[in-house]
């Protein structure tokens, strides 16, 4: 392990807790600690497991890191928030490959401490990076809360906070900068599909109640819920993000981003049938090698 502390995490003075969740993030790690030292007071990070050096690369930038299995989004995060010896007032969530802006830090560090008392919760606006390239697609997120205010709902996928309290969106911008390379993408997006696909196949509850008629959030819940037995629903769904959502600003970036998650769409959409067909979920695939069995003989 590199002794070489330089790039270490060091705290700032905001009263806030950055948690983050892992499993093979090591290449991420270095970056997004230059981005939150100075700032946040503590980071925390709840691995599971991970087969690459996250752990060592945590340990030597001074993140303060646990280990626990892996049974959902929902889960971890609940475990996180609950577990975790949080000491601050405020908490944020991120993921690895997310930066946050100076602007960003700005105004979340004036709403901690110009206006303690109006709100619990604040929305931040995400931009998409894709092939190494921002396109326009931009998401607004509640993702830093009072602590003990919020809670995150229980599904496998697509989870979100619930807050207790008021919330505002605060200016700035967080890059999801995701996956180094496409190999990398589609592999994480391979085990996204099957856990999508496991939603459909046992009538799993989604992030919300699926109601036409509900909110804007629950109307997409019912359009997940309903999609796959829609017409021309792989090409409506290109449609949508490559000129509905601007993709195609990003030129040919946008175009492939637009396919591919067209591609995931579908990738889950047939392990849901093939799960149907066989009635039953997939078995756990191990992927990479493992340690050698000394009961057998080595070469």
């Amino acid at each position: 392990m590199n002794s070489d502390n330089s790039k270490a995490f060091y705290p700032g003075d905001i009263s806030i807790s950055v948690v983050m969740i892992s499993l093979n993030e090591a290449h991420h790690l270095e970056d997004v600690i230059k981005n939150l030292s100075g700032w946040a007071k503590d980071v925390y990070l709840v691995d599971s497991y991970s087969k690459d050096n996250t752990i060592d690369k945590a340990l030597e930038l001074g993140i303060k890191v646990v280990q626990r299995k892996f049974q959902g989004f929902g889960d971890q995060w609940n475990f996180a928030i609950e577990n975790l010896p949080i000491q601050t007032d405020w908490i944020m969530k991120l993921d690895p490959d997310e930066r946050i802006s100076d602007d960003l830090k700005t105004s979340i560090t004036q709403n901690i401490l110009k206006n303690k008392d109006r709100v619990d919760g604040m929305i931040v606006r995400r931009k998409l990076w894709f092939l190494g390239k921002p396109i326009p697609i931009t998401q607004d997120l509640l993702r830093v809360w009072r602590a003990g205010r919020g809670s995150f709902t229980d599904v496998s996928v697509n989870e979100h906070v619930v807050l207790k309290g008021t919330y505002k969106l605060v200016s700035g911008e967080l890059a999801h900068l995701d996956s180094s390379n496409l190999e990398h993408w589609f592999d994480k997006q391979n085990n996204y599909s099957s856990s999508e696909a496991e939603i459909i196949y046992e009538s799993k509850p989604l992030a919300d109640k699926p109601l036409f008629f509900g909110t804007s959030f629950q109307r997409r819940m019912w359009i997940k819920k309903n999609f796959r037995h829609f017409p021309l629903k792989y090409f409506f769904f290109f449609l949508y993000h490559y000129f509905i959502l601007k993709a195609y600003k990003a030129g040919k970036v946008g175009f492939i981003w637009s396919w591919s998650r067209v591609l995931v769409m579908k990738l889950a959409h047939y392990k849901a049938y093939e799960m149907e067909l066989f009635d039953r979920k997939y078995n756990p695939i191990y992927k990479g090698a493992g340690k050698p069995d000394l009961r057998v003989k080595q070469y």
